[in-house]
């Protein structure tokens, strides 16, 4: 059970800039209490106390220099097109915050690439990281966002718009592309959630 040192007046300004709904607390001593995901944040005077299956779905929103993340992405695709899946993994000083691997129907791999980079960012944002270096083995995928390489396709087109605007919102971001082993927890969930 996690035990963060903080202003409570500063953790809730936090939590609801991030879109957390804060409550009363139960007793006397409790000055609030929020829920988000399977984790139950619990305010005392100088601290707070995260509580249920998943602490980080709100200890990064709570921790001073929690802003700060690495984020890992990549799709993966039986065909092209053919069934596909995305996985992602956001990595903080403290280790895997918060990861993921999905199906996504049929679709390119390319498409997927993109679908993995926009789910990943969006879990990003909604940890309440402000500042992140994403990382991806698809040369194609970075080099289009960054505007290196320019698409044909309308539908890529229409992801790398969709990244950005998501990018923007951070305030500081770099997107490198990395070989295959450094990028190995995001693949690895991708390929589980497509093979399972």
């Amino acid at each position: 059970m996690p035990t963060i040192t903080c202003d409570p007046e500063a953790a809730a300004d936090r939590l609801a800039r991030a879109g957390v709904d804060l409550a009363d607390g139960n007793t006397p001593h409790e000055k609030w209490r929020a829920e988000r995901g399977e984790a139950v944040a619990v305010a005392y005077a100088d601290k707070v106390v995260v509580q249920g299956a998943r602490p980080t779905d709100l200890t990064m929103l709570l921790q001073d220099g929690a802003d700060r993340a690495h984020v890992y992405f990549d799709g993966a695709c039986r065909g092209n097109p053919g069934p596909a899946a995305v996985g992602w993994a956001i990595v903080s000083a403290d280790g895997i915050v918060a990861d993921g691997g999905q199906r996504i129907g049929e679709t390119t791999n390319n498409r997927a690439e993109y679908e993995a980079l926009i789910r990943a960012l969006e879990a990003a944002r909604d940890l309440g990281v402000d500042e992140i270096d994403v990382r991806g083995d698809s040369q194609l995928i970075v080099k289009q966002v960054r505007g290196e390489w320019n698409t044909n396709d309308p539908g890529l087109r229409e992801r790398r718009v969709r990244v950005r605007a998501l990018l923007e919102a951070f305030e500081r971001w770099s997107l490198e592309h990395v070989p295959r082993e450094i990028n190995s927890r995001a693949d690895t969930l991708a390929n589980e959630a497509l093979d399972g």
